[in-house]
């Protein structure tokens, strides 16, 4: 356990991590991630579960749901929102760092891929960033949509991808920018990614004009045409850009 009760910024930054990595209605301090992480920096599951709710209080989307958080966050919660928030390539990866250093490990020791298969220098310093810096965008993208398909509302995770709204390729900026995700199930993310469906600045689902030649296939009207022009299910935070929207429904969107 941490030898003095006030909180590092290690230990704060990581609670930012934790904040975007889980859903913040489902915060308590009975929460397996609330526990796990509580663990890891030393502190108990009541004192992170507060953190994560006084990192609450400073998030203007929540307000905007009438969403308050905690009051009587430190000056330091402030510092480390006004560092990170908006930088999000920046707190992916050092937060990380952080979560693997706290436990002596190194990074690719907590990352589930086979990170050992790749060669040694720094492609494989490039792979292991990449590989973190992808699983803290699906988290944070996850959790922000409260584990539900933002169409259908499908809840099984082990079908949901956050879906980048601008691809990774074609904007480099805003790779890990949560306001660029949208969290699907995966026949949807891939027909997304596609352009047979989009979703439009003011969060209308719409659906290719390609279908039509498909109408036939019972599959169709299950699984897209009923979509059409339905609202998407918004995210409790991390609102999906207008601006990365209406770039898709520019770009890629086949009508």
């Amino acid at each position: 356990m941490a030898k003095s009760n006030n909180w590092t910024k290690e230990q704060t930054i990581v609670a930012f991590n934790v904040y975007c990595k889980i859903p913040f209605k489902n915060s308590s301090k009975t929460n397996p991630l609330i526990i796990k992480y509580a663990n890891i920096i030393g502190r108990s599951p009541s004192a992170l579960n507060m953190k994560v709710g006084n990192f609450g209080r400073l998030d203007p989307e929540l307000k905007k749901q009438g969403i308050v958080g905690l009051g009587n966050g430190s000056k330091l919660d402030e510092v480390v929102w006004n560092e990170f928030q908006g930088n999000w390539e920046k707190l992916a990866y050092e937060s990380e760092l952080l979560i693997a250093e706290f436990q002596n490990k190194k990074i690719e020791e907590i990352i589930d891929d086979l990170i050992f298969e790749f060669p040694i220098g720094t492609e494989r310093e490039t792979i292991i960033k990449q590989r973190v810096n992808q699983s803290f965008f699906r988290s944070t993208i996850l959790s922000s949509y409260n584990l539900q398909c933002c169409i259908t509302g499908l809840s099984i995770s082990d079908f949901l991808v956050a879906s980048h709204i601008k691809p990774w390729k074609v904007d480099e900026v805003n790779r890990l920018n949560p306001h660029n995700g949208l969290c699907l199930n995966s026949i949807h993310d891939k027909a997304f990614d596609k352009g047979f469906i989009t979703v439009t600045p003011d969060y209308k689902i719409k659906v290719s004009k390609c279908f039509d030649d498909f109408k036939k296939d019972e599959a169709v009207p299950d699984f897209f045409l009923k979509y059409d022009n339905q609202s998407i299910i918004l995210p409790d935070r991390f609102l999906p850009s207008k601006e990365f929207l209406d770039w898709h429904y520019t770009n890629l969107f086949k009508r």
